[in-house]
């Protein structure tokens, strides 16, 4: 059985405050449920992704209380003369365990390519981090039938081809319904994350099957979060908006059988 993984995506969003009062309270609730089952605590692993101005603050107010934390993006490279950019050393070093690459907000707004996505990805995994690797088709390729190819030809060109799936997360992430409040159906997730795994079965049955987590992220909410988690091959959830709220990401978290 896969573990399933609830990932807040902050984007480019918080200051110190309310940023740090959001962590902090999840922080709060993790150490209720687990010390005293009140609320009963949630059948997933959490983790948060803050901007890099919160990273050092997050990572303290976490501090004991299970929940994870990760980057947003990271350099092919460990170091140099790359101004403006981190490195997947320094979100280690930073305390983080995972980094989020390949978002569909990164392609478009910055020309990531997979190629370069596959790069970052290597250099979080050298670094000691879970690559969250994310895939989508646009709202015009769904239209015209041709997502599952563009999905498979994402999966190809942006994940390494030695890692296996403990030492990377897949996220499936159609562009149509991020922040749109459009949520794909569990139909078209199930049929998805099935073709992915089995892309990944190709490499590696036994990792496939085993321990590759696949997530679905795209207008998740507590809502619709019941659904999703119980849809076949879906692992988890790697969340935007509601991730900013502590009741709703709690919510989420708490909807994994």
């Amino acid at each position: 059985m896969r573990q399933k993984l609830i990932a807040g995506n902050w984007k480019m969003n918080g200051l110190t405050e309310p940023g740090l009062s959001l962590a902090e309270e999840l922080a709060q609730r993790m150490h209720r449920a687990v010390e005293l089952n009140d609320p009963e605590p949630p059948n997933c692993d959490l983790l948060l992704c803050p901007p890099f101005t919160l990273l050092a603050p997050v990572w303290s107010a976490l501090a004991g209380s299970g929940i994870s934390l990760g980057g947003q993006d990271c350099h092919t490279e460990i170091s140099g003369a790359h101004t403006g950019d981190i490195s997947a050393m320094m979100l280690k070093d930073a305390g983080c365990t995972h980094v989020i690459l390949g978002h569909s907000e990164r392609r478009q707004d910055h020309g990531e390519t997979d190629a370069g996505v596959k790069a970052k990805a290597q250099a979080a995994v050298e670094a000691g981090l879970v690559p969250i690797v994310c895939v989508g088709e646009s709202e015009g390729e769904r239209d015209s039938g041709s997502a599952l190819s563009v999905i498979a030809g994402q999966v190809a060109g942006s994940l390494p081809s030695l890692v296996t799936g403990e030492e990377a997360v897949l996220a499936y992430e159609p562009i149509w319904a991020i922040g749109t409040g459009k949520t794909a159906t569990p139909e078209d997730v199930a049929e998805v994350h099935g073709a992915i795994r089995a892309l990944i079965a190709e490499r590696d049955g036994e990792a496939a099957a085993s321990n590759l987590r696949i997530l679905y992220g795209g207008s998740v909410k507590p809502e619709n979060a019941e659904a999703l988690m119980a849809t076949a091959d879906v692992d988890g959830a790697l969340v935007g908006g509601a991730s900013l709220k502590a009741d709703d990401f709690w919510a989420i978290a708490a909807s994994c059988p």
